[in-house]
């Protein structure tokens, strides 16, 4: 399934409405990530939120090229579908966050 980040835009607050390949699309509140702490400690700082970008190589949606939440993560909390099979085996909440590089 194409699940690609292809566009995204701030909507107020922590919330980003993401687009993807398949067209499918809608709002992800990150408010959560707050948290969960560690590399999420940055988005507490709101210009930095808003400074996010797409990595249109890997699909992802990424702030600094520092942290990027996988797609399908995203996927699932933007259409309230369930999240791949291969992805309910992560331990943790947000699990299936990449800290990237």
């Amino acid at each position: 399934m194409l699940r690609d980040v292809i566009s995204a835009k701030y909507k107020g607050g922590y919330k980003i409405e993401v687009t993807f390949e398949d067209s499918a699309s809608g709002i992800v509140d990150f408010s959560k990530y707050l948290l969960e702490g560690g590399v999420f400690e940055k988005f507490k700082d709101m210009e930095f939120f808003k400074n996010f970008k797409i990595n249109e190589e890997l699909g992802v949606l990424t702030w600094e090229d520092e942290i990027d939440i996988a797609p399908e993560t995203l996927y699932s909390e933007a259409t309230n579908s369930p999240l791949p099979e291969w992805m309910n085996s992560q331990q943790g909440s947000l699990a299936n966050f990449g800290n990237g590089g």
